[in-house]
């Protein structure tokens, strides 16, 4: 082991929350270590945040012996042996060692035992099989070091039997590559993929969104989205066709600021119908929901556009379904267009849109005038609001209130 890789597991050891359970679970027969994503992510330099650990030690005693530690325990998963511990603002879940009697490809019924070795073979990835001991020694049961060198995602053992103990394992696999992988996907893997995609479709539409969102905003997202298109398993997951090229247009010039779904409607959304189909194949959230469905619009309502559209017609979208929609929207087109308008232009534009004056005028100042409170109030006001738009958006109620005045002299 090199020095480095021997100081950086030191000092990951020596955090006072993990030492003193590890301390704690550890002696009288029973053997606790830190398991999987924290142990790939410390050996190759990045934030361990979520630290999990398999014991030996039956829930309860993990939970009698995290208490006497001065942890809080919560008892998160505790009939599949799953008890999380808490002290000094740090979390940690640990599992009792588990082997599988029992799968359906969706859960797994399992049974405690002793064997660091068969509980790390159920797993999924060989990276993420890797465990380390409180006394810092790595333990590899089946090629995890030498993947995670090499930047390759394999499946533990037979990876067609990996898969149908949980469907989900397709889009993890298609994650994980995209996250840690180089090159192609591994070969064997995408074609146990391939030969269980039908199993997507008994998926719950939680579990999938989840995992989608997370490989939607990974570093090798671009080539891995169209390595799952180009097997076949795209389409069933986001139910229609998706825009590989505007979506690798936009996802290489996104920037560090990346928000997932604006990534899934670069994917997968040209109209208000795509943002429906998303909702319900996939169980958006409200929010993302909100956020993808106004932005369908926008793009419904800039369509047709050659070129940059003009800020008058991106004020008039940005009216009807936000700014940022807008916004949005005019990316997507500029990504789609063969040879786009180039960034500088777009910001341009959405920079322009964001200093537009906010209109002030409200239905009080219209009843002023003498219109009874009622549809023509808003009426009027909406096209007051056009006429300010076409008019290049002049700040300063007095200005604004003219075409108030304008569309009422125009009804008489």
């Amino acid at each position: 082991m090199s020095g480095d890789r021997a100081g950086g597991i030191a000092r990951f050891l020596m955090q006072p929350a993990l030492a003193r359970l590890l301390l704690a679970l550890d002696g009288d027969g029973e053997e606790t270590r830190v398991v999987g994503g924290a142990v790939r992510n410390l050996l190759i330099g990045e934030p361990a945040s979520d630290i999990d650990l398999a014991t030996t030690a039956l829930p309860e005693d993990t939970i009698r012996r995290g208490r006497a530690a001065g942890f809080k325990a919560v008892p998160t998963g505790i009939e599949h042996g799953t008890v999380t511990l808490v002290a000094d603002g740090a979390s940690f879940e640990v599992t009792t060692l588990r082997r599988d009697v029992e799968t359906d490809g969706r859960r797994a019924k399992v049974v405690f035992g002793r064997d660091f070795a068969a509980d790390a073979l159920r797993r999924d990835f060989t990276i993420n099989a890797l465990g380390l001991g409180r006394d810092g020694r790595l333990h590899d049961y089946c090629g995890g070091l030498d993947d995670l060198a090499g930047r390759r995602v394999r499946f533990i053992g037979e990876a067609d039997a990996r898969i149908r103990e949980d469907y989900l394992r397709i889009l993890r696999f298609f994650r994980f590559h995209a996250r840690y992988g180089a090159g192609e996907p591994d070969a064997e893997g995408l074609r146990a993929c391939i030969a269980g995609r039908e199993g997507l479709a008994g998926l719950s539409r939680e579990r999938v969104r989840a995992e989608l969102l997370k490989l939607l905003v990974a570093p090798g997202v671009v080539a891995t989205i169209r390595a799952m298109a180009g097997a076949g398993l795209l389409m069933p997951v986001i139910g229609g066709v998706p825009h590989l090229s505007r979506f690798a247009a936009v996802a290489e010039d996104d920037g560090a600021d990346v928000y997932p779904a604006f990534r899934l409607a670069a994917l997968s959304v040209a109209v208000g119908e795509d943002a429906l189909r998303l909702r319900d194949r996939l169980r958006l959230s409200n929010e993302e929901f909100d956020r993808i469905e106004r932005l369908a619009r926008a793009l419904e309502g800039l369509g047709g556009q050659s070129g940059l559209p003009a800020i008058a017609t991106l004020r008039h979208v940005a009216h009807g379904s936000g700014s940022d929609a807008a916004a949005a929207a005019l990316v997507l087109l500029n990504a789609s267009a063969r040879g786009g308008q180039g960034r500088d232009g777009v910001q341009r534009l959405i920079g322009e849109l964001g200093r537009t004056p906010r209109f002030e005028p409200t239905g009080k100042d219209v009843v002023q005038l003498g219109i009874p409170p009622g549809p023509r109030v808003g009426q009027t006001l909406e096209a007051a609001r056009q006429g300010w738009i076409e008019a290049g958006c002049p700040a300063g109620i007095a200005k604004q209130m003219e075409f108030v005045s304008a569309v009422l002299a125009a009804a008489r």
